[in-house]
């Protein structure tokens, strides 16, 4: 693709990156045939494509967002099927990030809007305040109803019907391996997972100390930044990163880590991008560091000597998070790590399509987001499977609110095979939904 930025422009880092990938880009339209929203919505600008058009003419053109530019930009999911697509190699997360930084600078957006996002923005990526926000939803689902907002009514449905205890696991603190030391890992609990569901930390230490690994919760460490950064609020998403690149490295430097391990895949592909996002800062580094060694958890277990498991005549239909198939390009570790415990897994058809979750979008386009729900649904439950397992708890939340088919992480299963409980989603009715946590 032709572009034609100013000389003044292109030294400025972020259009040089920009210009970068639009120059990559040959307006093939392979795109096109994997994009969710292009699926649903059949308008070229609700492809990757279009969106790449709209975002040239703002950035070449140095012009404030206009509200046709800011609405196809919004109902992008980041899925990134369409990196996977691509012959080009057009590093479109990049330049849509880009892009969303951009609008959040110049675009003064409807005050509605401007409000849902600081609320967002201020709640999410806090555990204690997500919870207190849950209870408050809760108390207010009699009344959902009677809202106006269609998204104010998304986040009522988030609600819980029952709230398990919060996990001391979570806690800064270091666990000693059950079994010959291999590797000394951070894990990383994140902050919505912990507001949303323990099981899944505590399946990764024990999994992770069984099969040898000194697991360390790193002082300091916290939300990845991505809930920001996917909403173009740049400073609050690299303070963020920027805590944790500071509470890992000082690991590495002292006792040293293998690894650093991330469960929820959606963590996993903004950390990987840290020496990306901080390429031009004093942390780079550092930055560059922790990039190098940020793991999904899959990826660990890969390394290590899962026991073969005998077959168990249990069918599980395996969700692919996008951001663990597109984002980090991971696709059959956790498929054969399933088949290696002994599960039969299954895989639903157009598996590369997002199921709509996408961090904050189903709050923020709930009609889209609902459509490519139903359908995920559909494909997955024409299955018959036993069980659902995902790798990302955003995934196993909006599935989980439209089925009655337990869904677990994957971590949780292998966990469960090797010796572990079995996971509380498979053995108490009350959790086959996905349940929030609270305070005690």
């Amino acid at each position: 693709m032709q572009t034609n930025f100013t000389p003044e422009q292109l030294t400025e880092p972020r259009i040089q990156r920009a210009n970068e990938i639009l120059r990559s880009c040959v307006h093939c339209g392979f795109c096109t045939a994997t994009c969710p929203t292009y699926q649903v919505l059949g308008d070229e600008l609700d492809s990757p494509r279009g969106r790449i058009y709209l975002i040239k003419d703002m950035l070449e053109n140095n012009r404030d967002p206009d509200a046709k530019t800011v609405k196809h930009i919004d109902r992008c999911l980041s899925c990134l099927a369409c990196m996977t697509t691509c012959p080009s190699g057009v590093h479109y997360m990049h330049l849509v990030d880009e892009a969303r930084a951009y609008i959040e600078e110049r675009y003064k957006r409807p005050l509605s809007d401007r409000l849902l996002r600081w609320v967002l923005a201020r709640i999410l990526p806090h555990p204690t305040r997500f919870r207190i926000a849950l209870l408050g939803a809760k108390i207010g689902r009699p009344f959902a109803r009677f809202l106006p907002d269609q998204r104010l009514r998304a986040m009522i449905a988030m609600a819980p019907k029952s709230i398990p205890p919060v996990s001391r696991n979570d806690d800064p603190q270091s666990f000693a391996p059950t079994a010959p030391k291999k590797m000394r890992v951070a894990l990383m609990t994140g902050c919505a997972q912990k507001a949303l569901n323990t099981d899944i930390n505590d399946a990764t230490i024990r999994l992770l100390r069984r099969l040898g690994c000194e697991v360390v919760v790193a002082n300091g460490a916290g939300c990845c930044g991505a809930l920001t950064h996917h909403m173009g609020r740049t400073d609050e998403s690299h303070a963020s990163a920027a805590r944790n690149i500071r509470a890992w490295t000082a690991e590495i430097d002292g006792d040293g880590l293998d690894a650093i391990v991330i469960n929820t895949s959606g963590c996993g592909t903004t950390v990987k991008d840290y020496g990306h996002m901080f390429r031009n800062d004093p942390l780079a580094a550092d930055a560059a560091r922790v990039s190098a060694i940020a793991k999904d958890v899959s990826e660990v277990l890969m390394k290590l000597d899962l026991p073969e498991g005998e077959t168990k005549g249990t069918k599980v239909a395996y969700h692919a998070a996008c951001s663990l198939q597109h984002g980090q390009q991971i696709k059959t570790f956790p498929k054969d790590l399933l088949k290696r415990a002994g599960f039969t897994v299954l895989e639903p058809a157009d598996p590369h399509l997002c199921c709509g979750s996408a961090g904050t979008y189903n709050l923020m386009q709930p009609e889209i987001s609902g459509k490519l729900k139903e359908r995920k649904i559909r494909t997955l439950e024409k299955l018959t499977p036993d069980i659902i397992a995902a790798g990302n708890i955003g995934c196993m939340m909006q599935i989980g609110s439209g089925t009655e088919v337990p869904i677990v992480h994957t971590v949780e299963l292998l966990d469960w095979a090797t010796g572990g409980p079995q996971p509380p989603a498979l053995t108490d009715p009350a959790k086959r939904r996905p349940e929030i946590p609270i305070l005690r």
